[in-house]
């Protein structure tokens, strides 16, 4: 199953440095093992912003969540997620 996922990560600007620095290091290696395993094949920058668009192909959506609650970011992020389908006019489908 594939889902289109926005993260818009909002920090508080009172959390402890040393916390952010362990916090956003964490998260790299998490998404980075991610995406080796393929459950998380694209991740794009949003310009100017704290954000990315990403690809999760997952079995679930169970699995997607526990992914995405599974972020050491979660707690300051807001998340939309957007299942989708093959397009009929997709020429590689």
């Amino acid at each position: 199953m594939l889902f289109h996922v926005r993260m818009d990560v909002r920090i508080p600007n009172d959390l402890d440095p040393n916390v952010r620095a362990e916090t956003v290091a964490r998260e790299k290696a998490y998404s980075q093992e991610l995406q080796r395993s393929g459950k998380w094949p694209e991740i794009w920058r949003i310009v100017g912003e704290y954000s990315n668009f990403s690809i999760f192909d997952v079995e679930s959506n169970d699995e997607l969540h526990e992914i995405l609650s599974g972020l050491p970011l979660f707690p300051y992020m807001d998340i939309a997620v957007t299942p989708l389908a093959t397009h009929p006019s997709d020429v590689k489908a």
